[in-house]
């Protein structure tokens, strides 16, 4: 059943705002965009009155949700301060050496710290981040093959695609097929080579421009999470955006991550994104797992020279410089980009290749530092 504008428009004008004025007639709603079933939109109010707004929020996407034929309602809030309005007082400066282990991380918990709304997703012992300061270092590649790692030691894995801006996981998976709602209305993850994933590029079309704004994303990686039915994982391994935006905090103040691994190339451009990369989550008080290196050389696969292209252990001097673990190198080869290309990862497609060992390897270093996390869950 294809649902139209019109709908929506009529489910929504049974919501009262605050003031109670019918929420179409509330000057609030962002254009409404329907595309087979799926529902974004956002709702924008002044900051100071966002609280009284929430359960608004919460009413219109229930609204739109009992649409018949809406599969997906993404319903941002979007909380703009008034120019001259004060801004939050500062939270205090903490000077910290280096990045803390895992045992150590204990998120703020005071009332005025975004990190108190942190909760944990139900079911899934530790989350943790895979993320990069820039683009084009092979992030999704190496999250993917890391949670076939993690899965290879014998540990309960999911994977979300948290990248909104360009989901890599459906072509690295070849993944096609939309996933199901199971009875409580919760998104069903798409279960292949035993891992649990999710991905906004299984919403929409591959060639489809994600233009959002800040509040979609976060909403959109909120519902990720959340209305994910995720079942029982002792990881799940979410490959982020490149950058230090909105998808980090949201994904930083969301749940409590139990850890980040740093994606970077040898070479100085990308070492200088990581060390921002890097400082973002010793912000947000997220233990630092490590550093890869991928691309960390290249030998000739006819007559086995090693060469150089981007350089040789300049993660490794950086995780040494900061105090943080260097988890391992990863070649560039061929036989890595074919089969990502064609949906069929090395851990999954040469189980006993060297590549798919460095993998594990890796893995076995990140479940070290989670073993705690895992064992109490």
């Amino acid at each position: 059943m294809s649902v139209t504008q019109q709908q929506v428009q009529d489910a929504l004008a049974k919501v009262a705002s605050p003031r109670g004025v019918a929420l179409t007639n509330a000057n609030v709603l962002s254009v409404i965009t329907v595309t087979d079933g799926k529902v974004f939109f956002s709702i924008n109010v002044d900051a100071a009155e966002a609280r009284a707004w929430e359960s608004v929020r919460a009413q219109a996407e229930a609204a739109v949700r009992a649409i018949p034929g809406v599969t997906v309602a993404m319903i941002a809030l979007t909380a703009e301060r008034k120019a001259g309005a004060a801004a939050p007082p500062p939270q205090p400066h903490r000077h910290a050496h280096g990045v803390q282990p895992v045992s150590a991380h204990k998120p703020p918990q005071s009332p005025s710290s975004p990190m108190s709304k942190q909760s944990e997703i139900p079911g899934v012992a530790a989350v943790i981040a895979v993320a990069s300061g820039k683009g084009g270092v092979g992030k999704s590649t190496t999250a993917l093959n890391l949670a076939l790692g993690l899965r290879d030691l014998g540990l309960r894995v999911g994977l979300l695609d948290a990248d909104i801006y360009g989901p890599s996981v459906p072509r690295l998976t070849g993944i096609h097929e939309k996933p199901q709602l199971d009875d409580n209305r919760k998104m069903i993850p798409i279960s292949r080579f035993g891992l649990a994933i999710m991905s906004i590029g299984f919403l929409v079309e591959e060639d489809t421009a994600m233009i959002w704004r800040g509040p979609m994303v976060m909403s959109a990686i909120t519902q990720m999470l959340r209305d994910v039915a995720w079942g029982t994982l002792d990881v799940l391994v979410v490959d982020m955006p490149p950058g230090t935006g909105d998808a980090q905090l949201t994904l930083a103040q969301n749940v409590p991550l139990k850890g980040a691994v740093i994606v970077s190339t040898p070479q100085d451009l990308s070492l200088i994104d990581a060390r921002r990369g890097l400082a973002m989550f010793k912000k947000v008080n997220v233990p630092v797992l490590g550093i890869v290196e991928n691309m960390s050389y290249f030998q000739c696969p006819h007559c086995g020279t090693r060469s150089d292209i981007f350089g040789h252990g300049g993660a490794r001097h950086e995780a040494e410089r900061l105090g943080v673990p260097f988890l391992g190198e990863i070649p560039l080869h061929m036989s890595i980009r074919t089969t990502s290309d064609s949906g069929n990862p090395v851990v999954a497609s040469e189980p006993d290749g060297p590549h798919a060992a460095i993998y594990r390897a890796i893995g076995t270093k990140v479940r070290d530092q989670l073993q705690g996390v895992i064992a109490a869950a």
